[in-house]
């Protein structure tokens, strides 16, 4: 059943203002993946803060025209599945990755980040991303490492000036 104008130009309202909001942007088709697992892809999606839209490819151009988003528009061909990260920008795609491993028929078409396309085949530059508080960590651990690096070097360096003046 064909969209009123009034039905479209909400939906174009609610992506551009999801677009206005996101640090990535991933595009899959969802063509053949059950709808069962596509209700557990959204509830991950939520749980993740990544908000997904099935949208019409013109209703998506249209959209995101003017946008940082905009060099997206060539993989708007086929069913359309535009995934909005919000909180952590690899977020989308470390959940479509991690879907796609187990679902055959899903797949990733292309993905945006502050701008720039990135191919689908080079989804890991997002999905590995760390997260705030994996960075956080890794920091940590590096700091605690040199933290204990110099403890090491300064107690080496105490024991070799005892042993000068003892010698001496």
């Amino acid at each position: 059943m064909p969209l009123a104008l009034e039905g479209k130009k909400a939906i174009v309202a609610e992506v551009s203002e999801a677009a206005k909001g996101a640090l990535s942007v991933v595009v899959a088709d969802s063509r053949g993946v059950t709808v069962g697992k596509m209700t557990d892809l959204r509830k991950q999606a939520r749980e993740n803060g990544v908000e997904l839209r099935v949208v019409r490819n013109t209703l998506a151009r249209r959209a995101l025209e003017g946008t940082q988003w905009e060099c997206l528009n060539d993989s708007f061909v086929g069913p359309t599945l535009l995934a909005f990260s919000t909180d952590h920008p690899g977020a989308a795609a470390r959940l479509f990755k991690e879907f796609a491993k187990t679902n055959k028929d899903f797949e990733v078409k292309a993905l945006a980040y502050e701008g720039e396309l990135i191919p689908a085949a080079d989804i890991d530059r997002l999905a590995t991303l760390p997260t705030y508080d994996e960075a956080i960590a890794k920091l940590m651990s590096v700091m605690k490492e040199a933290s204990a690096g110099k403890l090491v070097r300064t107690l080496a360096a105490l024991r070799d000036q005892k042993q000068e003046a003892e010698a001496a």
